[in-house]
């Protein structure tokens, strides 16, 4: 993964952070994704021929994810789809968005580190190939401490009739705005490449450590 250490810059309202600069980012929302999609997907094949078998596999990936990052109302959507020589594209996910909540009583929800980590679960395999979630806080350099999950889970398909899910590599971390109460910047990495998944924790956290508040 040696062509991960070159990174590009992304800066969004409020925020910016550091991807690979092989990643693509496009426009999620559903009027023009699927024309960002096809003009990227079509101008990265006219770059590397050899990739033009996988057209359809990018597309289908892509398009889920800018459906999957629309709906979470996510800031910034980042995927990465490349080959590495093998019959499957290998393909993971990184978006930002900003959530928030608040008590029953209707008070904004603690965005302290240790309070947030306190209030998720965390989920022990009890045989070999089962789903499994760990808590712990982490210091995010130059913004400070934050909670995070990370393991492979069970994740729900969004309006899907049937309540289907999806196994996948899922890293999350909460790292609490400045100034705005109950408010996190939610920074969540996803791949369904199980057998990768020690690699893609390494790049959720490198990608998530450079994740800075802008202004």
């Amino acid at each position: 993964m040696a062509r991960y250490m070159e990174t590009l810059t992304v800066e969004r309202g409020g925020f910016r952070i550091k991807v690979p600069e092989s990643w693509w980012e496009f426009d999620v929302r559903p009027e023009s994704r699927d024309d960002s999609i096809r003009r990227m997907v079509s101008e990265r094949v006219e770059r590397h021929p050899e990739l033009a078998k996988y057209r359809d596999t990018y597309m289908a990936f892509l398009r889920k994810a800018a459906t999957d990052a629309w709906k979470s109302g996510a800031l910034y959507c980042g995927c990465m789809a490349e080959s590495f020589g093998g019959e499957t594209p290998i393909t993971g996910s990184v978006t930002v968005s900003l959530v928030g909540g608040r008590t029953r009583d209707g008070e904004p929800l603690s965005t302290d580190p240790g309070a947030i980590a306190a209030g998720l679960s965390t989920k022990e395999a009890k045989k070999d190939g089962d789903s499994w979630r760990k808590v712990t806080t982490v210091d995010i350099p130059g913004v400070g401490p934050a909670a995070r999950t990370y393991g492979i889970e069970d994740v729900a398909v969004p309006d899907d009739a049937l309540n289907r899910t999806i196994r996948a590599v899922l890293m999350q971390t909460y790292i609490p705005v400045p100034g705005q109460e109950g408010k996190v910047a939610l920074v969540a990495g996803s791949s369904q490449v199980l057998d990768l998944a020690d690699s893609f924790f390494d790049i959720f956290d490198a990608i998530t450590s450079t994740f800075r508040f802008a202004g």
